[in-house]
């Protein structure tokens, strides 16, 4: 009997499409290490090669442009780490590889540990923009936080020496990589923003593997970054290269050129801006110029038909008759001055001061006792004056009028009743007699 009466037949194509959905669903993603051979990249510029250890192998293809992003060069024999899928390519029943990523396999653990620290960081809100601060509009001192002897350094000052030589800058000498080198960059950077001596810090190496720029993704660099009281500027390796430390600087710039481009102006555009300025200001201060001479030719049209030179006389003639009756007044005072000076010294030679008080005593004596008689009859006369006034008050006082047998009305709020329209039926009122007073209600009103 047939094995294919048992069962479903299928071609070839069949059989490799549901191999290829096996794969890819049991294997979504995996990492592979192992040595390179077989390295191939035609003129599509698609990868090709195998990855193999000493029991095995497995083929493996990068597509564009994926494979154009490598940082390094694939050659045979050469350990690294890749990540993709697992497939079957149906054509020839060959079960493949096809890579997302490829490194070196030194740096593929580097990498793993860079994503998990960076997911860490990230997740506390350590590279937030929110809390970034903005750079100063104008640096007077930067502090450039960098190994003494790389070509960072030099680029930073090429660029701060052609942009903007009057800027003042501090190399902070550190090693850039190595065991303690992330330890003495976090001392320097924490030294510099104590000091408050710069507007700006700017931490810098040159291009490098990621383990050559792993100082600058220790996790208590990037804290240190972020909580640096100065604003700081990272520009670690080259423009595809991203730390930890710029991730939590203020600011990221590609590379060191870019990040000096950044932090100083351009001389020449601040010249051109100057000059603009002043020919603005020139051309301002001419306008003002001829606005005030204009003011002039007016003032003096005006003083020309006020023909200013007889003016001047007659004030000068004046000024010279007020001199004159100046002077005679003065004499004439000081003439009256000098008499009266005189006539007082005869006086007061005439009147000696024991005389004058005898005198005055004297005079004294005698008022004394016209005084102590005058007092008792001013004392009866306004006694007599004030009884008067009491008997006209009680007279004319309303009291009186109610001891006569007469009230007075008020409503509850004090007001005095004079008409039978200030108050309606119902109100309350009080009737003040001579002996005290009477609660009333008014039941009605009437007429006179």
């Amino acid at each position: 009997m047939n094995d294919a009466a048992t069962g479903e037949i299928l071609t070839p194509s069949q059989l490799n499409t549901l191999a290829r959905s096996l794969l890819e669903d049991t294997f979504p993603l995996v990492f592979v290490e192992g040595e390179l051979g077989n390295v191939a990249r035609p003129a599509s510029g698609h990868l090709y090669f195998t990855l193999k250890d000493a029991r095995a192998q497995v083929r493996c293809a990068m597509f564009r442009p994926k494979s154009t992003w490598l940082k390094f060069q694939p050659r045979e024999g050469l350990k690294v780490l890749a990540r993709g899928r697992l497939t079957l390519y149906e054509a020839r029943g060959d079960y493949q590889l096809i890579l997302d990523s490829l490194e070196e396999a030194g740096e593929g653990a580097l990498r793993r540990a860079f994503e998990e620290l960076k997911a860490k960081l990230q997740a506390e809100g350590l590279f937030d923009q929110g809390r970034k601060r903005p750079l100063p509009a104008h640096v007077r001192r930067l502090g450039v936080i960098t190994s003494p002897s790389g070509a960072a350094v030099r680029d930073v000052l090429s660029v701060i020496g052609r942009r903007f030589p009057l800027l003042e800058v501090d190399v902070l000498p550190v090693p850039v990589q190595g065991e303690g080198a992330a330890a003495q960059i976090v001392a320097m950077l924490r030294r510099a923003a104590a000091s408050a001596r710069y507007d700006a810090l700017l931490l810098t190496r040159g291009g490098g593997s990621l383990e050559d720029l792993w100082a600058f993704n220790d996790e208590a660099l990037a804290r240190t970054v972020a909580a640096s009281p100065v604003p700081v500027v990272a520009a670690i390796g080259h423009e595809t290269d991203f730390s930890l430390a710029e991730f939590a600087a203020d600011l990221r710039a590609p590379t060191p050129s870019a990040a000096a481009e950044l932090l100083v102006p351009d001389g020449a555009e601040l010249l051109a801006h100057l000059r603009a300025q002043h020919r603005r200001l020139a051309t301002l201060g001419a306008h003002r110029m001829r606005q005030a001479a204009q003011r002039a030719d007016r003032a003096a049209l005006r003083l020309n038909a006020l023909r200013p030179q007889a003016r001047l006389d007659a004030l000068r003639q004046r000024q010279q008759q007020a001199l004159r009756r100046l002077h005679a007044a003065f004499s004439i005072q000081h003439e009256r001055r000098q008499a009266a000076l005189r006539h007082a010294q005869g006086a007061l030679r005439a009147q000696a001061p024991r005389r004058r008080l005898d005198a005055l005593d004297e005079r004294l004596r005698d008022i004394r006792p016209r005084l102590h008689a005058a007092l008792p009859r001013r004392l009866r006369h306004e006694s007599l004056r004030i009884s008067g006034i009491a008997r006209a008050l009680e007279a004319v006082s309303p009291l009186a009028t109610v001891a006569r047998g007469y009230a007075i009305v008020q409503r509850e709020d004090g007001q005095v009743v004079r008409r039978v329209d200030d108050v309606r039926p119902g109100d309350r009122v009080t009737a003040r007699l001579h002996d005290g007073s009477l609660r009333l209600k008014v039941e009605s009103q009437g007429g006179a």
